[in-house]
């Protein structure tokens, strides 16, 4: 995270942090949700965001200016690790769900901008903000399953300016369903991977052992996702 990126992130949460909308509780995947029998599946994947870093607890501008500075090294390292196989994650997922479930599966080729959609009229349990229905009749589905990873790469936790946990890799995200006659999650899995370096992490400018961790974050990411759709 830049000098810069870290005070427009500050003065955004600042703005907006009371009015920010809390996600879906977790929802259950039931064993009836994906067969043969339950209609065609689309799997889609939202864009994947820049291998960058974040400083949670350092809230004021100030304090996140400082973290950013602190940590500038790593930042410069984290911008330049790759997705690894990441980006094949929604073919892998539609192949295992043929595989386990028999189920009729399309994947959606282009990034899925869910910002982009409207807002759904009902709220209610469950219910998805967005209006997802609109997919139904584009991608001919009646299904749609997200994957949506929000942040790669490495976090460090802070009070004010100091730092209260070493660097640790990231992955962070959710896997849902949404019936798209309704509009409903059948699906709800937030995805939280940390993982620390084994031995030193403070090894700049390649940062060796928090590189390991990072690829391993990658993988046990890709595993969580896939382990829900694979019983």
């Amino acid at each position: 995270m830049s000098y810069k990126t870290g005070l427009a992130l500050a003065a955004i949460a600042v703005g907006l942090g009371g009015c920010a909308t809390r996600p879906p509780s977790p929802v259950s995947l039931a064993e009836d949700s994906l067969n043969s029998q339950t209609g065609r599946l689309g799997v889609a994947m939202t864009a994947l965001p820049k291998v960058d870093t974040e400083f949670p607890g350092a809230a004021c501008l100030l304090c996140l200016a400082a973290a950013a500075t602190a940590n500038s090294s790593l930042t410069a390292h984290a911008n330049t690790l790759p997705y690894e196989d990441l980006p094949k994650l929604k073919n892998e997922v539609a192949d295992l769900i043929r595989s386990k479930k028999k189920a009729n599966v399309t994947v959606i080729p282009e990034d899925l901008k869910v910002g982009e959609l409207a807002d759904y009229g009902t709220v209610g349990p469950n219910i998805a903000r967005k209006d997802f229905s609109p997919l139904k009749q584009k991608y001919k589905i009646d299904k749609l399953l997200v994957i949506d990873i929000t942040a790669l790469g490495f976090t460090r936790t802070y009070s004010a300016y100091i730092p209260t946990s070493d660097p640790k890799a990231l992955l962070r995200g959710a896997g849902y369903i949404v019936n798209l006659n309704n509009n409903t999650y059948e699906w709800y899995m937030p995805v939280i991977i940390t993982k620390s370096a084994d031995k030193n992490w403070d090894e700049p400018t390649k940062f060796p052992g928090l590189t390991n961790a990072y690829f391993q974050a990658l993988e046990l990411g890709k595993d969580r996702f896939f382990e829900p759709l694979g019983k």
